[in-house]
């Protein structure tokens, strides 16, 4: 039994380390890029031989766009996060402007009947793919801002979804499905985390859809790309050819597939093989292990992103990584959908394994974002700050990170809903201890005094008897008077003992005739036996 606890415990005591999320992102990431390196080379070979002469020329393209992307990644790991909200508005006007740019004919490039490419010294950029970053930095800033000062529904979509209206239609007039279905998943992930009603998350999911299904229909060879998903068998040779030819190549891999390289569909066979439908040639090269393997590699990286952001303290933190997550799951989700025939084909790359410059390094920069968060998870923070050490921060040489602290203005407004959110009638606060009542207060009855009640006294000293001699009678005391207990600790036993006797006395020769005289008295004699056996 101790046998098969072992592993569970030793697996749970690691996932409960302060520094496992940052592993597994920077693990998760290693795996990918060299996965989707490898699978680039083999299955662009041919291609590139055709188009450049050269087999090795989209690769060598990759391995430099992902060198990029790992400076990038580097450069994230590293950005204070005030920093990275000081820019986000900025980088998104930025985007923007590219985005306008990239439509004038001579500046922009058309390519796949769409116009959204800068080309410079041969190497092509597409400003969505940054528009995508810099809306989605922008935006957990302005939620995250906007939730702390408890702003209206109204005042948190006002500045939102207006800026993302125009950087989709200006993707749309480009035009390009992938990217508008991308930055719609990134402006439903933001809504969805930020706690907004679900009428709103409801209405903007309704947009996206209509506004993607729309531009799927409006061009001619998208709308036969839906007719040919939606009939697979009417045009087989035409607009229906690549989708069955990459089941085909699914099909042909089996189990265990054809081996690395061996692959028949990267022979022309298969169009946009090292790009578009990469996940084909991983099915037939590696078949149904390795495709499998593939996806189980994107669940933990989900499974990584939505612990972070579930663990992180900073708002802005948790909205990023959660949508920068979806993001990338939407992504790859709708990549795997159209090849494997669920899904109507986008044209969405399959993140950090198709073979796609600007794409990979935008996502790596991303991934890097999300390893920041991972750093400055509260427990994270400790342990780093406490001196423990880490060989991964050790190895990269990165700064301490600073625990997240609220503005002054957050404060403030903290302060202020405290003091505003008083609680409710029904559950006042206890009110403080009253003061002891004035003399002009009627004394009330006295009772009998328990011996409990002496049994802890805290009062003042009272005079010690010079004598044996009868005592004078002592006078009815005033509820005032009654407060002040009699002290035990100045007393001593011998004269306690002799006092209790002299009462006792009196109260046997005044018994009978004087009541009252009996009553007083024999308060006086309780009150010296609570100095006794107190």
């Amino acid at each position: 039994m101790r046998t098969g606890m072992a592993p569970r415990t030793r697996f749970g005591a690691w996932l409960g380390r302060p520094m496992t999320s940052f592993h597994l992102v920077i693990a998760v990431a290693a795996l990918l890029v060299t996965l989707g390196l490898i699978m680039v080379l083999s299955a662009s070979g041919v291609h590139s031989y055709d188009e450049d002469g050269s087999p090795w020329a989209i690769f060598a393209k990759q391995v430099l766009w992902t060198v990029v992307g790992l400076v990038a990644f580097y450069i994230a790991l590293r950005t204070p996060v005030g920093f990275m909200r000081k820019l986000a508005f900025p980088g998104f006007v930025i985007t923007i402007v590219m985005l306008v740019l990239v439509l004038i004919p001579g500046i922009g490039k058309e390519s796949n009947g769409s116009r959204g490419w800068f080309v410079v010294a041969g190497f092509s950029m597409q400003p969505s793919e940054l528009a995508k970053i810099a809306f989605a930095i922008w935006g957990a800033h302005l939620l995250a801002a906007r939730r702390m000062e408890q702003a209206t529904v109204r005042e948190m979509l006002f500045p939102l979804v207006p800026g993302a209206f125009i950087a989709l239609l200006l993707i749309v007039l480009q035009p390009d499905l992938g990217q508008t279905v991308s930055l719609g998943i990134i402006l439903l992930g933001l809504l969805w985390y930020a706690g907004l009603p679900l009428r709103v998350f409801t209405t903007s999911l309704a947009a996206v859809v209509v506004a993607a299904g729309v531009l799927a229909m409006s061009e001619g060879y998208r709308s036969d790309r839906v007719q040919s998903w939606l009939n697979p068998g009417a045009d087989d040779m035409g607009s229906g050819y690549q989708a069955r030819q990459a089941r085909f190549a699914l099909a042909n891999g089996g189990v265990f597939g054809d081996g690395l390289g061996q692959g028949t569909a990267k022979w022309n066979y298969l169009p946009n093989a090292h790009n578009d439908f990469i996940f084909a040639i991983i099915g037939e090269e590696l078949g149904f292990v390795g495709a499998v393997g593939l996806l189980c590699l994107f669940g933990l990286f989900a499974y990584a992103g939505m612990r972070i952001a579930r663990r992180s303290a900073d708002p802005f933190l948790r909205l990023l990584t959660a949508a920068t997550t979806l993001w990338v799951i939407g992504q790859a989700f709708i990549n795997v959908g159209y090849v494997v025939g669920l899904l109507p084909i986008t044209g969405l790359q399959l993140p950090l394994i198709s073979a796609g410059g600007t794409s990979t390094a935008t996502t790596l920069f991303m991934l890097g974002i999300i390893t920041n968060a991972a750093r400055h998870e509260p427990e994270a923070v400790a342990a780093l700050r406490a001196g423990r050490e880490d060989r991964v921060n050790r190895l990269l040489r990165l700064p301490l990170p600073e625990p997240y602290m609220p503005t002054r203005l957050e404060t403030a407004r903290d302060r202020l809903r405290t003091r505003s959110g008083k609680p409710a009638p029904d559950k006042p606060k206890p009110p403080p201890k009253p003061k002891p009542p004035s003399k002009a207060k009627p004394p009330s009855k006295p009772k009998a005094a328990k011996p409990k009640a002496w049994s802890k006294p805290k009062p003042k000293p009272t005079p010690k008897p010079t004598s044996r001699s009868k005592p004078a009678p002592e006078p009815k005391p005033s509820k005032a008077a009654s407060r002040k207990k009699p002290s035990r600790a100045r007393v001593p036993a011998g004269e306690r003992r002799r006092a209790t006797a002299d009462a006792a006395d009196r109260t046997a020769k005044g018994s009978g005739h004087h009541g009252g005289r009996q009553r007083q008295l024999s308060r006086g004699a309780r009150s010296l036996e609570g100095q006794r056996y107190g």
